[in-house]
């Protein structure tokens, strides 16, 4: 067993950052920016949880939803409705093992039906850091099939492999060793006029992104974007970990860096990457 102590603390259980279906995403993506915070629940007019939406979400307002034009587009047109839901009755297994189920990096607490919190992935980690645990080597855990791409690579390249995989990052290598590491929030549209804003006119960027029917202009400006890569927008020197490590390390690195994966090297090269969805499918089993 890898925690003696299961239970779902209340200090575990965070206040949920929360926003209505109404609220424009340009807005919904200032919040998360602000809160540095990977997602938001969405209540209704009598703060009843009616869904949640993820970075992941908004990246989808980078491209045109029914022809409509950024500004127009609401929380409520991107949301999950698939709530799923817990209570503090539950234990951190149960949890992990719902998290595991539906392939979800958090789940909704609920007392007595109304909102009470969120419980993330994050979470679950923090939980492990500070309950006894037996060893369990980072090997036996980690994802030995990378996902990678190379600094020069177009960031529309990298954004295509993240959203076709399924995956929340993929780490940039060179020479088989990882020199930086790209996640959904490098591509949300605020952040991407802040890293390219000395080229590009962050209007224009938006532009040329949301017009279902680009003119020869907005063409051109496509072709001198496509010059920006990977490097440009990725984490650089990322943190890493070896294969005989502890989870516990990998735990400590995530909580204290603020991040959900870590190249797993062996002599500087890469040979596996262990994220919190590792960690907390070990916890899974365990339920």
């Amino acid at each position: 067993m890898l925690i003696k102590n299961p239970g779902l603390r209340s200090a575990l259980i965070k206040k949920a950052i929360t926003i209505t279906p109404q609220t424009g995403i340009l807005d919904a993506i200032e919040v998360i920016q602000k809160y540095k915070i990977g997602r938001l629940v969405v209540i209704d007019r009598t703060r009843k949880p009616v869904g949640i939406i993820t970075e992941k979400d908004m990246l989808k307002s980078l491209y045109p939803l029914d022809n409509k034009p950024i500004g127009s587009i609401q929380v409520g047109d991107l949301m999950s409705k698939n709530l799923i839901t817990v209570t503090k009755k539950d234990s951190v297994y149960k949890c992990a093992k719902i998290m595991k189920d539906n392939n979800i990096s958090s789940v909704i607490v609920l007392h007595d039906g109304s909102l009470d919190g969120i419980l993330t992935k994050t979470d679950l980690v923090f939980n492990f850091l500070n309950q006894e645990s037996t060893p369990l080597k980072v090997s036996k855990i980690m994802t030995t099939k990378v996902v990678t791409v190379s600094p020069k690579d177009s960031l529309f390249l990298v954004e295509s492999i993240l959203i076709n995989n399924k995956i929340s990052r993929v780490v940039v290598v060179q020479n088989q060793k990882p020199v930086g590491i790209i996640t959904y929030r490098d591509f949300i549209p605020a952040r991407i006029p802040n890293r390219l804003g000395t080229y590009t006119d962050p209007s224009e960027l938006r532009d040329m992104w949301y017009s279902p029917h680009p003119n020869q202009f907005n063409i051109n400006q496509l072709g001198y974007v496509l010059t920006f890569r990977a490097e440009d927008i990725m984490t650089k020197n990322p943190a890493t970990i070896e294969g005989s490590d502890d989870v516990s390390m990998a735990a400590l690195i995530m909580y204290r860096y603020d991040i959900s994966g870590i190249p797993v090297v062996r002599q500087s090269k890469l040979v596996g990457i262990v994220t919190k969805s590792d960690i907390v499918f070990a916890l899974a089993e365990e339920a």
